[in-house]
């Protein structure tokens, strides 16, 4: 594709909640907003770029409100009301200035802007994640997606699952995969500091980083529980490091008292982000048999020079490159979960190789990768 030396772009972007939540699509959406700003200096004039967000409220810590994007905070106590407000800001922010193209940041919000562009004649793009498409929509929001001028996702995995569900068609969705920032996650010696904050003095450490919810039990932190018997016949010394928050824990712990390897576990409990790289060098492997859209989990943890076990059956695949870079074993079975973890831990095979591992993350899923990445798919619309 060939494209002008210096574009000009008028767009807007609406999301749900950006600042004031956590979780992947929030780092995600936080990557797209600085590779954004990244092509303002370089190759793409960037007009005022609006940003609308529907429930992030005006003193929410946001590093991406300068110059060209102009941020709009709709947060109000009462719903109503706040999705009163958006409606009415948008549509009087498109109905005025008529950008080249709308980009809707979460499905809920893809009827409201196929309402408010179809009749001003602008097209949009709606941005997709994960679970939230895999299943049947409802006819509005499968109208949206089928009157969108295209959709963007994540993964291969969630564009094809999105697909099946609601009859889209494949050609319309464009792949704009996650990143990792190379900077921050860096390999490096484990910390004293949480090494005895863990009590994980002489161990052979397996972690993971997700979100203990009832609802995301796919995230196979109990089925690595599960495992942690066959893996200590090999390993006396293995400890499980579990890193995030949410009403399952207490199921968890117990799960693990019943199996008899609650001294192996740790819940850490919440981490802030700038802490992960730390954590992820105290590990020996990054352990997740999860079903993910991405999984941007892996790519911090390869980063740092971790090697990584997923699930085969979801959007993994393309952070572990199809297995070649990582172990993918069916996402519900502890006995292969053990197997591959034991592998892993003896550290002879080519995907244990901490340097080889960075730099094939990186090759695909730096900065610089998702920057071109979006650059492409903005001279599209």
């Amino acid at each position: 594709m060939t494209y002008s030396s210096r574009a000009t772009l008028n767009h807007v972007f609406t999301f749900i909640q950006v600042f004031e939540a956590e979780g992947g699509i929030q780092s995600y959406v936080k990557n797209i907003l600085q590779a954004y700003l990244s092509l303002e200096s370089q190759t793409v004039n960037l007009k005022t770029v609006e940003v609308f967000l529907l429930r992030d409220g005006k003193n929410c810590q946001n590093p991406f409100d300068v110059p060209p994007f102009k941020f709009h905070y709709l947060k109000r106590t009462n719903p109503y009301k706040e999705r009163l407000k958006f409606s009415a800001t948008l549509f009087y922010c498109l109905w005025q200035k008529r950008p080249n193209h709308v980009f809707c940041g979460h499905i809920n919000l893809a009827p409201l802007t196929q309402i408010i562009c179809q009749p001003l004649g602008i097209p949009y793009t709606v941005l997709t994640y994960g679970k939230e498409v895999w299943e049947r929509l409802p006819n509005l929001q499968q109208q949206a997606l089928a009157s969108a001028a295209e959709i963007w996702t994540i993964s291969r995995y969630s564009r094809d699952r999105a697909c099946a569900a609601n009859n889209l068609d494949s050609n319309k969705i464009k792949i704009l995969s996650c990143m990792v920032d190379g900077d921050t996650f860096t390999p490096g010696p484990k910390s004293p500091r949480l090494i005895e904050k863990y009590g994980l003095e002489g161990a052979k450490v397996l972690m993971t980083v997700a979100r203990l919810w009832s609802g995301d039990i796919y995230k196979g932190v109990d089925v690595t529980i599960r495992a942690l018997g066959a893996i200590a016949k090999v390993f006396p010394e293995v400890k499980y490091l579990v890193i995030g928050r949410g009403d399952d824990q207490p199921r968890l712990a117990k799960l693990a008292t019943d199996l008899g390897v609650r001294d192996r576990v740790v819940f850490a409990g919440f981490v802030p982000t700038e802490e992960l790289a730390e954590h992820y060098r105290v590990a020996d492997a990054y352990i997740m048999p999860s079903q993910e859209g991405f999984g941007i989990v892996y790519l911090e943890a390869m980063a740092c020079g971790k090697p990584v076990l997923s699930g085969d059956a979801d959007g993994s695949a393309d952070p572990l490159q199809d297995g070649r870079v990582g172990w993918q074993v069916p996402h519900r079975s502890p006995d292969a979960v053990a197997a591959a973890c034991i592998e892993i831990l003896k550290g002879e095979d080519r995907r244990c190789n901490g340097e080889w591992l960075r730099s094939e993350a990186l090759a695909l899923f730096s900065k610089d990768a998702m920057k071109e990445q979006l650059k492409q798919l903005l001279y599209r619309t």
